[in-house]
């Protein structure tokens, strides 16, 4: 039996970015992450609107949009598969970066910051590191079973 890789979307219709673009940022941040390799497949448009409350035409277009860019290859009567990885090892969740993110996150917490508030520095740092203005994005979790 194949591996069975269920990635759940979170939707934050609050945020003013259109839930399609909220998919392809979110299937991209699992591809740095590793949390998607080559040969997952995704969820269907349909698992997606059961799980996320959105459109399975939203779910498509944003396939498409990752489609176009060579993230992902739909194949008929199979799903849509990722076709490349976007992460480097230093952006795994078992590099030490990580850890020390982990670690610095949790010592803002503890210094009464708010979840907002650390997005907030994050993305001032981010801009100041990097010059190129902000892309807040929330995460993809992913399990696996086997299944078909």
């Amino acid at each position: 039996m194949k591996e069975v890789v269920a990635v759940e979307y979170r939707i934050d219709r609050r945020s003013g970015v259109p839930a399609f673009q909220q998919i392809v940022q979110q299937t991209k941040q699992a591809l740095r992450l590793g949390v998607l390799v080559p040969g997952d497949r995704l969820p269907t448009a349909k698992e997606v609107a059961e799980t996320s409350a959105v459109n399975p035409n939203t779910t498509l277009k944003a396939y498409r949009e990752l489609e176009r860019e060579g993230l992902v290859e739909p194949r008929p009567g199979q799903g849509t598969f990722v076709r490349r990885a976007l992460g480097r090892p230093e952006t795994g969740t078992d590099s030490p970066l990580y850890g020390e993110l982990v670690a610095w996150m949790a010592k803002a917490a503890g210094a009464g910051l708010e979840q907002e508030d650390v997005a907030a520095l994050v993305a001032s740092a981010l801009e100041k590191q990097y010059a190129s203005g902000t892309a807040v994005v929330t995460g993809a979790t992913r399990t696996r079973s086997t299944g078909e």
